[in-house]
């Protein structure tokens, strides 16, 4: 395996977990509590992470943090639950498919990075092919549902174009970075959450079994994982795996909710991992444009261009 698509694999894993939030929220955790969730997800985990590295922010990475951590995190959350609860769940899934759509804009405009007819038609295709996995026919749109699930995709995707344009502190690690990140969102939603919710629900040992995957595995890990994937990748290979994410939903809740999958669904997947994975390919120089030129020149063309793929591997 080339030491891309360790990356890419590991990177995956992040949204593969995040697919299986919508189980465990339904059967492990108690109802009406999206707030709630959101402030267990990301707080404990980051004090935890923050505990581990014993690192804290220095200089202009307190507000770069703060904003990182609002952006991915703090604001993220509360939009997403909130269209989770305006919308049917499918419904809510394509909406959120847009986010790799947003990413190709805002790098354009924040990194430089010119969008590909390529890339914005893997987006597309990926969308389409998550619609076909979740969308049911006759599903009813809310419109404050519809603009929360926009400006959920809008967030992470700003958060992780900036996360690729800043980078990280010299000295300091990803898991460092997503504690700071997971700590600066939690705060965000933690007084949000008092004032809708009021006072925690009383938890038995199911919602904290339930709690706690969620914030080790499906947080502090996971999101580790995708930070350290935005570090490596350019911004739309990342976030042209999130269709992951509901994909994982569907197949949970075939397996462990019984949920039917037929000829639509199952193409749609087809259509979504089939864009997943184009999205990860590299475009390549074709031969016929090396052919042009002499023996010579063809060699110092591919030292040349050794040498660029090395230098970005670096």
């Amino acid at each position: 395996m080339s030491r891309k698509a360790a990356v890419v694999a590991l990177t995956a894993l992040a949204p593969i977990s995040w697919g299986s939030t919508y189980f465990v929220t339904t059967e492990f955790l108690p109802p009406d509590r999206p707030l709630f969730t959101g402030l267990m997800r990301a707080l404990p985990a980051g004090l935890l992470l923050l505990a581990v590295t014993r690192k804290l922010p220095q200089g202009a990475w307190w507000w770069k943090a703060a904003v990182l951590g609002a952006l991915n995190i703090g604001a993220f959350f509360p939009l997403l639950f909130l269209a989770a609860y305006r919308l049917p769940g499918g419904v809510a899934a394509v909406v959120g498919s847009v986010g790799p759509l947003f990413v190709v804009g805002l790098a354009a405009l924040l990194l430089g990075d010119r969008p590909t007819v390529r890339t914005l038609l893997t987006a597309v295709a990926a969308a389409f092919g998550v619609s076909l996995v979740v969308l049911k026919a006759g599903a009813a749109l809310d419109l404050v549902g519809v603009l929360a699930g926009l400006l959920s995709a809008l967030s992470m995707s700003a958060g992780t174009v900036l996360t690729k344009r800043w980078g990280r502190p010299e000295g300091v690690g990803a898991l460092a970075l997503t504690g700071w990140q997971l700590t600066a969102g939690g705060l965000v939603i933690l007084p949000i959450a008092a004032l809708v919710e009021g006072a925690p629900p009383a938890l038995d040992s199911t919602n904290l079994l339930g709690y706690a995957y969620l914030a080790l595995g499906n947080t502090a890990i996971s999101y580790f994982l995708w930070f350290r994937g935005i570090e490596r990748l350019s911004a739309s290979s990342v976030t042209l795996l999130g269709p992951l994410s509901p994909l994982t939903a569907a197949v949970v809740g075939w397996v462990a909710l019984g949920q039917a999958l037929g000829p639509v669904q199952l193409v749609g997947m087809a259509i979504a991992f089939g864009a997943t994975l184009f999205g990860q390919l590299n475009p390549r120089t074709p031969a016929k444009k090396l052919e042009s030129f002499s023996s010579t020149e063809r060699f110092d063309r591919k030292v040349s261009m050794d040498l660029e793929v090395s230098s970005v591997r670096r």
